[in-house]
């Protein structure tokens, strides 16, 4: 009988401490996903669309003065217009495409800005947003992250929250297309869809109305904040392109806040 007892309370003592463990463990930090707020300036950005080609840098435009405005944007500069061909790290094209961008590449050279979204006011599109070539900030809730970029006030919304896309939402596409995410461990992997098709993948390299980026974002060091990029585009594409953007946490001002970049035509028609 004392034997049967001592069996049955080994067991409920065992259950009980696994039950603790599993509680301690859910209630882990280890096991929360991290967390992404604050303000980035990136470290291997290409500058905004237009801005040329230069390679990475390091670093973004420096903060302007105190009550001083942002640089507008500019129109194309030499080097992105095409003159000097595609490079050879630029997304792949199929022959429609690549002949829309010989087209735009021979107005550009003739000094039209036509098809320079940002000279023209529009927000950069995904995934060239992601360039963030004069700052971003990420707000991170539970159900949600926000990427507000300083470059002409573009926003974009990751939900988390196990949500999809209606039809309604496929079918108007925008700027920022429409993001759904989930954690795997540290990292969040985005799915980005329904994205206008009047956008550029990087630079001025067009794409369809059937472009999907993937991301996958994490933290590779204290501070410094990694996209790994992937598009996939089936009639634009050879193949999918991949590319790795970088990003720093900045801590001390005046780099840790972002300035409003009001549109230099909505300047312009202010006066």
């Amino acid at each position: 009988m004392r034997t049967t007892i001592s069996i049955v309370a080994a067991a409920i003592v065992a259950t009980a401490s696994g039950l603790l463990s599993i509680a301690i463990s859910a209630q882990s930090p280890a096991t929360q996903p991290p967390d992404f707020s604050g303000v980035y300036r990136p470290i291997n950005a290409v500058g905004p669309p237009g801005a040329g080609r230069d390679g990475p840098r390091a670093g973004g435009p420096p903060a302007p003065a105190p009550g001083q405005p942002l640089p507008p944007p500019t129109r194309t500069a030499p080097l992105s217009d095409g003159s000097q061909g595609r490079s050879p790290t630029a997304p792949q094209l199929t022959p429609e495409y690549l002949a829309r961008w010989q087209a735009m590449s021979k107005s550009r050279v003739a000094g039209s800005s036509e098809s320079d979204n940002t000279a023209k006011c529009l927000p950069p599109g995904m995934p060239a947003m992601m360039n963030m070539a004069y700052g971003m900030e990420v707000m991170q809730t539970k159900d949600k992250i926000t990427f507000f970029s300083e470059l002409n006030d573009a926003l974009r919304r990751v939900y988390l929250d196990g949500r999809k896309p209606t039809p309604a939402i496929l079918d108007d596409p925008t700027y920022a297309g429409y993001s759904t995410g989930r954690w795997e461990g540290d990292t969040l992997v985005v799915e980005t869809v329904a994205l206008r098709d009047n956008t550029y993948i990087e630079g001025f390299t067009p794409h369809s109305d059937q472009m999907t980026v993937k991301e996958r974002i994490r933290f590779t060091s204290p501070g410094i904040l990694e996209d790994r990029i992937t598009v996939t585009d089936p009639k634009a594409l050879v193949k999918p392109w991949e590319t790795v953007k970088t990003y720093r946490k900045m801590t001390t001002p005046p780099e840790d806040q972002l300035r409003e970049f009001a549109c230099a035509e909505g300047i312009e028609h202010a006066r």
